[in-house]
């Protein structure tokens, strides 16, 4: 299933380590675009769902677009619901965005059999089957629930 929330497990794992060094929204939104290919995919009835974007050129493309879109969507948002000028700079929008795309494609791997995540320097998929995809699972959520863990106490004390 496309747009998957596990993704997103990790991510709050690198926020609460990155801090304001790391944008959770350019990451999420890096999640989604990733996801657009095997969706349309899925809708076709095409037998191969991550083609091109779940390879480690797709996912180069992928975190340049991420982080030239989500860099001011995301200072949008922030100065609309925080106040101020909270500012993302472009080196905390390409980090969050090539840290979503690749950690995208590590997680896809282990548990789609039609990946080529190193293509084009490699075909085939070596980390399929590397854990169980209920251990990958598990690993999301527990991510998730570590940068919360990490993330809350923070914030309550910044406020």
């Amino acid at each position: 299933m496309p747009f998957t929330p596990f993704h997103l497990g990790p991510g709050a794992l690198f926020k609460a380590i990155g801090g304001d060094h790391f944008s959770f929204m350019i990451f999420g939104g890096s999640q989604v675009l990733m996801d657009v290919e095997p969706l349309v995919r899925m809708t076709r009835g095409d037998t191969v769902l991550h083609g091109l974007s779940h390879t480690v050129a797709g996912a180069f493309a992928i975190g340049i677009v991420s982080a030239a879109v989500g860099r001011p969507l995301s200072n949008m948002v922030l100065r609309h619901s925080v106040g101020g000028s909270p500012t993302i700079g472009w080196t905390v929008a390409f980090i969050s965005a090539f840290v979503g795309t690749y950690s995208h494609i590590a997680l896809d791997a282990v548990m789609h059999p039609d990946m080529n995540p190193l293509w084009p320097f490699a075909l085939g998929n070596g980390l399929l089957g590397l854990i169980s995809v209920a251990n990958l699972h598990w690993f999301c959520i527990a991510s998730g629930v570590l940068g919360g863990a990490i993330a809350i106490p923070r914030a309550l004390r910044r406020a």
